[in-house]
């Protein structure tokens, strides 16, 4: 018979080790996305590599617009790669601007064993804009998706040469991400909420930085007076109830805001395609 005093024991071991290895999936590489191109959308386009601020290797893609000092720099979810983004490419193109794709580091073509869901990834982005400045590009915008909506909230805040930024699906804490991926594999959120906090806490002892301080919650009010465009999907389960009000709250004048109530996480795009399209070339119009 089981000492009754190895019940919590064995509980404490299961959830240190369920979170442990939650952590070492969110920050492992992960395959790639489907490779596509932008010729596949009558693009012209240059491969591109250069460093981040850190010295990692990244790939990328530049599509210029002749004669077009405006750039606006793509940044693509947590573990695919830039690929799927690139339908979005031919909109603001035909508007004028120029477009700088790549992938995040541990991702994709580029270099890099670590994902850290906005801390690390903030060094691939300025080293984006360090290749951008090195040929006279400083009008500059940021789309993220997901988890490089995360990001961009996190890098505008130490890039005064990033005019506005566009989160699409943009997390506000990573505990809540993982929450909202756990509930979806039927963990209640009682119990996925300390595993979550756990993951986080192993996360940053890994890296070597405390991620519960670069949450974008706490760095999006940083981002004025440049202007953020939030979308949001209100069947988003990877923030929690009332967080999205609370991240637009934090967020200081100017911003924008599209909810969507009846779309999932990052699906905006499936529910309503064109003006997905025209309100975002609409905004970097207005503000790059």
């Amino acid at each position: 018979m089981i000492a009754l005093w190895l019940i919590p024991l064995l509980l404490i071991v299961g959830l240190l080790a369920l979170a442990e290895g939650i952590s070492y999936r969110l920050t492992s590489r992960r395959a790639p996305n489907e490779r596509r191109s932008p010729a596949e959308f009558g693009l012209t386009f240059e491969e591109i590599g250069f460093p981040a601020r850190d010295g990692v290797g990244l790939r990328g893609w530049w599509i210029p617009a002749p004669g077009s000092a405006r750039t606006v720099i793509f940044l693509h979810g947590q573990g695919g790669s830039m690929d799927p983004d690139v339908q979005y490419a031919p909109a603001l193109h035909a508007a004028g601007f120029n477009v700088l794709m790549f992938d995040f580091r541990a991702h994709g073509r580029s270099q890099g064993d670590f994902v850290s869901v906005g801390y690390l990834e903030r060094q691939d982005v300025l080293g984006a804009l360090d290749w951008l400045a090195q040929r006279g590009q400083d009008r500059v915008g940021l789309l993220g998706f997901s988890m490089g909506g995360a990001v961009a909230m996190l890098t505008a805040p130490i890039a005064p040469q990033v005019r506005a930024i566009v989160s699409d699906g943009g997390i506000a804490r990573l505990t809540s991400a993982i929450v909202g991926r756990l509930a979806e594999a039927r963990v209640p959120r009682w119990g996925a909420r300390p595993i979550a906090w756990l993951a986080v806490l192993f996360t940053s002892q890994r890296l070597g930085v405390n991620l519960f301080a670069y949450e974008p919650m706490r760095w999006v009010g940083k981002v004025a007076p440049r202007p953020v465009f939030f979308i949001h999907g209100g069947r988003d389960p990877y923030l929690a109830p009332g967080e999205f009000e609370t991240l637009v709250a934090a967020a200081r004048e100017p911003k924008r805001v599209w909810r969507v109530a009846e779309a999932p996480h990052r699906e905006v795009d499936l529910t309503a395609p064109e003006e997905y399209r025209r309100r975002i070339v609409s905004f970097f119009e207005q503000w790059v």
